[in-house]
């Protein structure tokens, strides 16, 4: 080895640390833990090493209904979320004056604190004794029935995650968005409008090509991100999500180690294995579908 690679790898050499402390090493030690069968954290034994733990948790009612709470969650918000923001998007793209102004204003609730959000949005949806709340005093302005969207049916505390989620992450997709729209050359533009194309055929041939990169990069974050929610239904629904069967995958790996005695690190990492694995067949699926759909 020459003296200018040894100088390179002494460069990288923190990065290399900082990535194994804390990155390469959890991932051998999630494996390990998902492997030890029976695992006592106290005396830190196990009976043996196989594959009981995953099956266990593909068995356990409460991972079921994480699982299904986060699917539900992922193929709702993530392609509604990315639809309204890119509608929003050509909006803001249209609008010349104050144009900066409205970017900001979108973008104010992804900087805002997400418990912070999520309580406001408990207010708004929650009916108890002493209020309804401001949806449900609407519902019956309008000649509805008030739901009780917080402590009530299963499909009404859906539809409150549903909203905060697409409201929570609109901000930043209409932020990237809007850039991307911004870097279209507008010399394609002027050839279509010379040539009479009207503004669908517009938006279908120039501006989705030109920016589907950037949407495909949305969408794969918002699978990601979906996949990892867990605060913003703890600030709707409280710290018992399992109670209130809105639990999510990374709401069961924390209660698997901390919640109600909790001590069961292996439970916890092979539910956290099997999210790595769903979310990484995603990303290759996302991948092998981007190569017809993504123009670069």
């Amino acid at each position: 080895m020459d003296k200018r690679n040894a100088k390179a790898w002494l460069y990288l050499l923190p990065a290399i640390l900082f990535l194994g402390v804390f990155m390469i090493y959890p991932l051998v030690d999630v494996v390990v833990y998902s492997l030890e069968e029976n695992f006592e954290s106290v005396s830190q034994s196990y009976t043996g090493v196989g594959l009981f733990n995953f099956s266990h948790v593909l068995r356990d009612p409460y991972f079921l209904q994480a699982l299904k709470n986060t699917f539900i969650l992922v193929v709702i918000t993530v392609p509604v979320s990315t639809g309204i923001a890119l509608l929003i998007s050509l909006g803001l793209n249209s609008i010349k004056p104050l144009r900066n102004l409205y970017q900001t204003v979108y973008f104010l609730p992804y900087v805002t604190n997400t418990l912070a959000v999520g309580l406001v949005f408990m207010l708004l949806f929650k009916q108890d004794d002493s209020s309804l709340g401001l949806v449900n005093l609407l519902i019956r302005a309008l000649g509805g029935t008030p739901v009780d969207f917080i402590n009530g049916p299963y499909w009404a505390k859906m539809l409150v995650t549903c909203l905060y989620t697409v409201w929570v992450v609109m901000p930043f997709k209409i932020l990237i968005l809007t850039g991307a729209l911004a870097s279209v050359p507008q010399t394609y533009y002027n050839a279509a409008k010379v040539d009479g194309t009207s503004k669908g055929r517009i938006f279908r041939r120039i501006t989705l090509p030109m920016i589907s990169p950037m949407i495909f990069y949305l969408v794969i974050t918002g699978f990601i991100g979906a996949f990892k929610a867990y605060s913003d239904e703890v600030a709707l629904f409280g710290v018992d999500l399992n109670q209130a069967g809105m639990n999510t995958i990374v709401g069961y790996v924390y209660d698997m180690l901390y919640s109600n005695g909790g001590s069961y690190p292996s439970y916890a990492s092979a539910a956290a294995l099997i999210l790595f694995a769903i979310v990484l067949t995603i990303t290759v699926i996302n991948l092998m579908v981007s190569r017809r759909t993504v123009h670069y």
